[in-house]
């Protein structure tokens, strides 16, 4: 498995990091694992099951057991297409709350292993290059400023006709970048040997190419795209 290359993407909520790696996998023809997504998995399973966010114990094995299907843009849940439910702001708050138990995070790791298969993955999360894959042959920390994010979260919301709230959505995201850091596993940040890549002032094609030349950089893999 360790022969199977990674690029490790990692940063904190709305920084842009899902939609440059799933286009970076895209472009190099690699599978992409959005690890974000077991989280809000676990994390709508348990709403719907009516398991308490605090119940350790019962989430983990909602984790290991999570009957869940990827296809295509498409995700289900139990047979049911959850999509649209995932991406929600209750959703997130939820996920960021469940991914700071040690016994989930445990419960998901195996999971995210299974991903790495050929001809290489491109993984974006909070902790794809710490913990996850840290052999990765490309770990990049992608950032932006928090007020930045909270107007693209503001944008998309808005253009899929859902109410929302510019001040609340960046204390929510100013209170899990903080919930996030601060947790004892798995703590988000950047790691030495990861490149910064702050897309505060640059779009998502930009921030694709810089991925892609590192890569080739880092690994000597010609990149034709």
């Amino acid at each position: 498995m360790s022969r199977i290359p990674v690029i490790a993407i990692d940063g904190p909520s709305a920084s842009g990091k899902g939609t440059v790696a799933a286009l970076v996998a895209q472009a190099l023809g690699y599978h992409y694992l959005d690890s974000g997504a077991l989280y809000r998995l676990t994390a709508l399973d348990a709403q719907q099951q009516g398991v308490a966010l605090d119940d350790a114990p019962e989430l983990a094995q909602l984790a290991l057991n999570l009957e869940v299907r990827f296809e295509a843009q498409q995700i289900y849940l139990r047979g049911q297409d959850v999509g649209d439910l995932l991406r929600s702001e209750t959703c997130g708050v939820s996920a960021s709350k469940i991914a700071a138990i040690p016994a989930v995070r445990t419960a998901l790791l195996a999971r995210q292993h299974a991903f790495r298969q050929p001809p290489g993955l491109v993984a974006d999360g909070r902790d794809m290059g710490s913990v996850v894959f840290p052999d990765a042959q490309l770990k990049v920390f992608l950032t932006a400023s928090a007020e930045e994010r909270a107007q693209r979260r503001y944008k998309q919301l808005m253009e899929k006709e859902i109410s929302a709230n510019l001040a609340d959505l960046l204390n929510d995201l100013r209170d899990r970048d903080a919930r996030d850091s601060a947790r004892a596993v798995a703590p988000l940040r950047q790691e030495d040997d990861a490149i910064l890549l702050d897309t505060s002032q640059i779009g998502i094609a930009d921030a694709v190419d810089f991925v892609l030349k590192n890569y080739e950089l880092a690994t000597g893999i010609q990149v034709n795209c």
